[in-house]
């Protein structure tokens, strides 16, 4: 097992650093910045501002790869991030943390893509199954440990936003010093919106009302557990819980939808979220644990929807035309993050903090009642005729490379099985 991952042992401390200073990066800056007394318009853009960065870096990554190298440009990544949180500290005020977290969602993207590239080349057709689901693994633990870092201390100073840039200027490291070959070129995309919907409708519609969502929550969760009163460790849990639901529950979910029509599977996971939703804005939930009760159940719902909405789009799909699938559903995905921060961040300036989840339960009852349409107008793939189902880091968009890994290890898990 160990000489599996010794190849990619670097790679995967990478990740993981780059992770952790992402974690710290997500959280402080709605913290800080709710203390700071910045609108909640003002940090739902934010979110808006990363998603932006994001998608650019996934479109613009591969040319800058395809000029200066993987580690060049991995380099550049990390170090761009790093200046970017340190001016956060310098510059505290809105007009200017926008374009640093748009900043921060290029490099964010163009250093996961980059990592699992080179992931991807170094891992023989034995072990890729193994080495994915680690890396996966260590993604999520990464994540989480960057958020419930801010536990250990205060918000109000300097520190974390040093700890994070330091984090940072570490993922460069283990490849910098890596002696293995540059991987090959990364894949690019593009977004074909009228051949996404001639192949499925659900599967854009479904992907952009999650991508809406999951960013207003993603971006906004700490704002709305600050603002109801919650203190620093509860607000740590209250933004990490939900991944981890999101986790476990994509096991139980794909087993689900490899055996049911996954649209009904969709619509199940809709009314989940939307039940959790109701029960934020009904009760108003003040204390601790009822929250964080409500945040698992919303996290198991809405981050297990983007898998099976890829695994549906692929059961459609031609043969081939995975990663041109899964890219543009990426760049869909992307158009609903832009949107979500901002929409959530407007409701909740002129409807407290409950209009975080008013713009989820809307987006969740329109993903229903578009898919309940589509169900009485087509009919279901048979069960022979369906791709494989394959989980996804939740709380962390996926790449066109992440993309790239998943077909490789589906191929390789269908040759095992021939």
């Amino acid at each position: 097992m160990i000489r599996h991952f010794l190849p990619v042992a670097a790679l995967l401390l990478g990740s993981a650093l780059l992770l952790f200073a992402g974690g710290i990066n997500a959280l402080l800056l709605p913290v800080r910045g709710s203390a700071e007394g910045f609108s909640a318009t003002a940090l739902g853009l934010l979110g808006t501002a990363w998603a932006i960065g994001y998608v650019s870096g996934c479109l613009l990554t591969p040319r800058l790869v395809g000029r200066v190298g993987h580690i060049r440009s991995f380099s550049v990544m990390c170090a761009l991030a790093a200046v970017a949180i340190l001016m956060s500290l310098v510059l505290i005020d809105p007009a200017a943390w926008l374009p640093l977290r748009a900043i921060s969602g290029f490099c964010f993207a163009g250093a996961a893509m980059i990592v699992e590239s080179w992931l991807s080349e170094r891992t023989d057709p034995g072990s890729r199954g193994r080495v994915f689901g680690i890396y996966t693994m260590v993604n999520l633990a990464a994540t989480t440990a960057g958020q419930m870092a801010l536990t250990l201390g205060s918000t109000a100073g300097y520190t974390f936003f040093v700890i994070g840039a330091v984090f940072y200027c570490l993922a460069l490291v283990p490849t910098a010093i890596s002696s293995s070959a540059a991987p090959n070129p990364l894949v690019s995309v593009k977004l074909d919106l009228r051949g996404l919907w001639r192949n499925s409708p659900v599967a854009v519609v479904g992907v952009f009302l999650v991508g809406i969502s999951n960013s207003a929550f993603g971006t906004l969760a700490a704002v709305y557990a600050d603002r109801v009163g919650l203190v620093l460790t509860t607000i740590a849990l209250f933004t990490s819980i939900p991944i981890l639901a999101g986790a476990a529950s994509q096991i139980p979910v794909g087993w689900m939808s490899d055996r049911v029509d996954r649209r009904k599977v969709l619509i199940l996971l809709a009314l989940l979220a939307m039940v959790a939703d109701a029960a934020f804005i009904l009760l108003a939930p003040e204390g601790r644990a009822m929250n964080l009760a409500l945040a698992a159940l919303f996290g198991a719902s809405v981050f297990a929807m983007y898998p099976v909405i890829l695994a549906h789009a692929n059961d459609h799909a031609a043969e081939g035309s995975f990663i041109q699938t899964s890219g543009g559903l990426l760049m869909v995905f992307g158009l609903g993050s832009i949107i979500g921060p901002l929409a959530a961040g407007i409701a909740m300036s002129k409807l407290g903090e409950q209009g975080l989840f008013l713009t989820s339960v809307v987006a969740h009852a329109l993903l229903i009642l578009f898919t309940l349409s589509r169900i009485a107008l087509r009919a279901a793939v048979a069960e022979k005729d369906k791709s494989g189902f394959v989980a996804a880091t939740p709380g962390r968009p996926v790449t066109p490379e992440t993309a790239a890994m998943a077909l490789e290890v589906q191929q390789d898990q269908e040759k095992d099985a021939a």
